[in-house]
């Protein structure tokens, strides 16, 4: 799933964090578009954003379908006798997803979008505009008809409501889409168990029972305080007698960070470190501790390292050499190790919305909004469980006033609302204005109120309000939605990093498939779950690291299509062998066997040592397979070990380097070396492997620039002095794609 936010960072500007979006979007919320309540006490369930540079676009946040818009030639008149408000809108149907298996299905609405007249005033042509919105459509608006849009795509920019600059912006779901999706996660239980499923993403998270015994230093750490030969830090001893803890990890640019909350008794939650906790290079470092600490399986270890769980298919790792001795703050200023496999320690994701994150889900039923619509003021105080710094004028306030002070400048209580997940009715809906708003008119409403000084403000309300309605152009069912704050589910989902079908399908040009009489989804869609389930292991699946991994895989794989090195023309063996779709056959492209000629290409890799080719036809044998070409026995042998493969005994460095009477010890044996480009998962996770043995990431987190692709590239393949331009080339048209 890859989102945005709906405006832009400014050109060269970088996120403070590859989780979250460019920190200046939250900067242009306003205050009185306060998600989820209005001033006037009703559902608001939207924000108001205004950019701070006038012409800034509004753009699609996904690839996504149009539901419904309306382009309007001239503003309204708001009620004030001026062209003050916009009535232009596009609503947007978003498909994508998660993980393996979860899709998930969300709506976007763009409302007062700037009319076709006020483009001139800013100095910005229409035709800068998608061809459908160039043209008014009917006041009341349109169906969209399914056209396409994508991440990125300009829709307009933003326009007035009442003579206030900003755009509407909302995000919301129907109810079968939102328990199709969410029933697969932890939200609203507040006895969260570790899930079975593997959508797993994001940050992780534990929860440590009462009780537990933390470690000066993991067991079995020797008197040079190194653990099976990993440093370990000397910390303190001790228990969390009597709380639980909350513990939340992640990786930022190689480091680890975790920070750790104490559970109170009355449930609340005390930080136990005022500074996440950093352990400086860790990531980068993990290939190591993994092969090191968990030498049956390393791969898994791997897992256990990044996720706290294996999240492999195939997982070998053997039940007694499982543990993970973490460094948690358990106490105020006092660190200690645990074993967080053992315990009844439960582990979870930011895929499962854990509740102590403040994710919560709030139904129009909720004592939170009255029988009338009208949201209660001290059911909310209790909700949110914050006590909002006093007024200083001590009068005494009506519910609408109230409402304002408690909310408007606490930064405690709208953080809190950013966790709310709101079942309501949508405002676009004229059906049922007259049920829904008739509170607002009673004596004591807030328009009834107005009674004197404003005796037409209930009915100019209504009046405005269904010229911006919209909903019977859009197909959708009546009734209540979940609706989200959309800043906050765009920095959430930002964390996942899954590639659709459709997201990846952009990333290289078709035309590098057109030539060979193929296309690209005849080579994209066989390895699209594997790469996904790669990127996640390996921690790639950020904007920045996947664009450097496909840059290097468009030269090392030819775009995907070659996935084992062959003796002949790349173009020629694609077309009439489709090698990296067919399976390895009579050992080589095809069966029958090939023809000695070309089995004598590989002769070059014959006797050479440096890549660990000791025996006879090791250099047909172990040609180069997979994303990254994985050549030779010696490379072989270290990635089978790696998945905890078995190669004839424990692994030993001599079978590569040690001659007895001219002859080299009996290799490793390699059953099988042609899954490596057969197999999608081994065919793409080789190149995973490659990238943590080597460190890349460290080179890649440089940024997208050509400095760091050369750096990448002279990882990846030091001796082909050619390729870097077109390396950080595709490097570049990858990151168009998924980078903001």
């Amino acid at each position: 799933m890859i989102i945005s936010p709906p405006f832009l960072p400014a050109a060269g500007a970088t996120s403070s964090s590859a989780d979250v979006p460019d920190p200046t979007v939250d900067q242009f919320e306003l205050a009185h578009g306060t998600y989820p309540i209005a001033f006037d006490r009703r559902w608001h369930t939207g924000v108001h954003l205004m950019p701070g540079t006038q012409n800034e676009r509004v753009r699609a946040i996904a690839d996504g379908e149009v539901v419904a818009y309306r382009v309007a030639q001239q503003a309204i008149d708001g009620g004030e006798g001026t062209l003050d408000s916009n009535t232009g809108f596009v609503l947007l149907k978003h498909t994508t997803e998660t993980a393996d298996g979860r899709l998930i299905t969300f709506y976007s609405l763009y409302m007062h979008l700037l009319e076709l007249d006020g483009y001139a005033g800013v100095g910005i042509q229409i035709n800068s505009l998608p061809e459908f919105l160039r043209t008014p459509t009917p006041a009341e608006g349109q169906s969209g008809g399914g056209k396409k849009v994508y991440r990125k795509d300009v829709l307009g920019l933003p326009g007035r409501c009442h003579g206030q600059r900003h755009m509407h912006f909302e995000i919301f779901m129907l109810p079968g889409n939102f328990n199709a999706y969410f029933a697969g996660t932890q939200l609203g239980n507040m006895q969260p168990a570790t899930p079975t499923r593997k959508d797993c993403w994001g940050h992780i998270y534990y929860i440590i029972p009462a009780g537990r015994t933390f470690l000066a230093k993991p067991a079995g750490t020797d008197t040079h305080n190194k653990l099976s030969g990993v440093a370990i830090t000397p910390l303190h001893g001790g228990s969390n007698d009597g709380y639980a803890l909350y513990v939340e990890t992640w990786f930022h640019h190689g480091n680890k960070y975790t920070n750790t909350w104490k559970v109170n008794q009355d449930g609340s939650q005390s930080l136990l470190t005022p500074q996440p906790v950093k352990e400086a290079g860790y990531e980068y470092d993990m290939f190591e501790r993994a092969t090191k600490l968990y030498k049956p399986c390393p791969s898994d270890g791997y897992d256990l390292l990044r996720f706290g769980q294996i999240l492999a298919d195939d997982e070998s790792l053997p039940e007694d050499g499982r543990n993970l001795w973490m460094r948690v703050t358990y106490a105020a200023g006092r660190e200690g190790y645990l074993d967080i496999l053992q315990g009844n320690v439960i582990k979870l994701s930011d895929a499962d919305f854990p509740f102590f994150k403040g994710w919560q889900k709030i139904s129009e039923s909720n004592p939170l909004f009255s029988d009338d619509g009208m949201c209660d003021i001290d059911e909310l105080k209790q909700i949110v469980d914050h006590v909002a710094v006093p007024h200083v004028d001590a009068k005494e306030y009506v519910d609408e006033d109230a409402l304002v002070i408690y909310i408007k400048g606490d930064e405690v209580i709208r953080t809190k609302f950013k966790g709310f997940i709101c079942e309501a009715p949508t405002e676009w809906d004229s059906s049922h204005n007259e049920s829904r708003y008739s509170r607002l008119n009673a004596s004591d409403g807030f328009y009834g109120k107005q009674s004197q000084s404003n005796p037409s403000g209930y009915s100019d309300f209504l009046a405005l309000l269904t010229k911006f309605q919209f909903w019977d152009k859009t197909g959708l069912p009546q009734g209540k939605l979940w609706f989200f704050h959309p800043l906050q589910f765009i920095r959430h989902f930002r964390k996942c990093g899954w590639l659709s079908q459709g997201e990846l399908a952009q990333v290289y040009a078709e035309s590098n498939y057109a030539h060979v009489g193929k296309t690209g989804a005849e080579y994209k869609d066989r390895y699209r779950l594997s790469i996904n389930k790669v990127f996640r292991k390996y921690g790639l699946n950020k904007p920045v690291r996947m664009s450097h991994f496909f840059g290097q895989s468009a030269i090392e794989s030819y775009y995907m299509m070659v996935v084992r090195e062959c003796s002949v023309a790349i173009g020629h063996a694609i077309s009439t062998n489709h090698i990296s779709i067919m399976p390895e056959i009579g050992g080589y492209l095809r069966s029958p066997p090939a023809p000695a000629a070309a089995v004598a290409y590989f002769n070059m890799y014959e006797g050479n040592t440096s890549l660990g080719n000791t025996d006879a036809g090791d250099g047909v044998k172990f040609r180069g397979r997979g994303f990254k070409q994985l050549t030779g026995r010696y490379n072989y042998s270290q990635y089978w070990e790696f998945r905890g493969w078995s190669v004839g005994g424990p692994y030993n460095h001599q079978w590569f380097t040690h001659l007895v009477n001219g002859h080299y010890l009996t290799g490793p044996v390699i059953d099988n070396p042609e899954s490596a480009g057969n197999d999608a998962f081994t065919c793409v996770d080789t190149g995973g492997f490659f990238w943590a043995r080597y460190r890349v990431a460290r080179a890649a987190d440089a940024g997208v620039n050509e400095t760091a692709s050369n750096a990448v590239a002279s990882i990846v393949n030091h001796y082909d002095h050619q390729s870097p331009p077109l390396r950080w080339r595709e490097a570049q048209n990858a990151f168009k794609v998924l980078g903001e």
